[in-house]
């Protein structure tokens, strides 16, 4: 069970470290949409399938976000990976990181799908 703990961890600050290398200017743009897509989703509360589903609703947790990390990170010079691992190593040690507006462009970007598909529904009826 520690094994899955410690794994959790390393995913959690390997996530983090994707966001401050799509924060730095060395990122090529390339680099940058997919850790964009990859980090929005993995910190995302609505998923792909939702959790109540057994066994698949914790399919893209343990499957999907590990392996976008997995692809973001290969995509992302070297340099930047490090200096963004050795980054969020301190931030995660001195506590919780919590950017607002980061938490608002998701929560705006989920109301607005959630918006398109009520209009959507709205012209079928």
């Amino acid at each position: 069970m520690e094994h899955w703990r410690e794994r959790a961890r390393q995913l959690k600050r390997e996530t983090y470290a994707l966001y401050l290398a799509y924060r730095d200017p060395r990122t090529p743009w390339y680099a940058k949409a997919l850790a964009g897509i990859v980090v929005a989703y993995a910190l995302s509360p609505i998923d792909l399938i939702p959790d109540p589903i057994p066994v698949l609703g914790y399919l893209d947790d343990l499957v999907l976000v590990p392996l976008g990390v997995a692809l973001a990170i290969r995509v992302i010079p070297a340099t930047v990976m490090e200096d963004s691992r050795r980054r969020a190593e301190r931030v995660l040690a001195e506590g919780r990181p919590f950017n607002r507006a980061a938490a608002m462009v998701i929560v705006l970007i989920w109301l607005s799908l959630a918006a398109l598909a009520v209009l959507g529904l709205a012209r079928i009826l």
